[in-house]
């Protein structure tokens, strides 16, 4: 009866354990983040502002559906990996092989994906004109 007990304990703090660490990783999103690089000498267009935490939480986009380290042409990230900044990998003047210059990426990644839920029919971010994402430049 004892072990019975203390088994059911033990299962009940693990479930508790991992549901609080879950809620933990899943708030610490930031609520915003200006998608800015220092790569680039200029901008033609302004910073773009990214509801991160809107797109995390309320429209439970994960962590790998933007955010990859490939290696052996998967995507290897884990929720929890640190993040790099894409220009450790993309360069900003140009492409190589198959890794998307900076701005390429940037875009592929942003529009591409409110391209799909647009043709989804679903309720999406913008598509086309760039003063829809890019703030006016200073």
């Amino acid at each position: 009866m004892k072990k019975r007990i203390f088994f059911l304990s033990v299962i009940t703090l693990s479930i508790a354990l991992f549901t609080g660490v879950g809620i933990l990783i899943a708030t610490d999103v930031a609520d915003e983040i200006n998608i800015k690089s220092d790569a680039f000498k200029a901008y033609k267009k302004g910073p773009v502002k990214l509801a991160h935490k809107k797109h995390n939480v309320d429209y439970k986009i994960a962590c790998k559906d933007c955010h990859h380290v490939y290696k052996e042409g998967k995507n290897v990230y884990k929720e929890g990996d640190p993040v790099q900044k894409c220009s450790e990998c993309h360069d900003a003047l140009k492409s190589k092989g198959k890794v998307k210059k900076l701005m390429l990426a940037y875009h592929k990644n942003c529009q591409g994906c409110h391209k799909v839920l647009e043709k989804a029919g679903k309720k999406t971010g913008p598509t086309k004109k760039c003063n829809d994402c890019h703030e006016k430049k200073k």
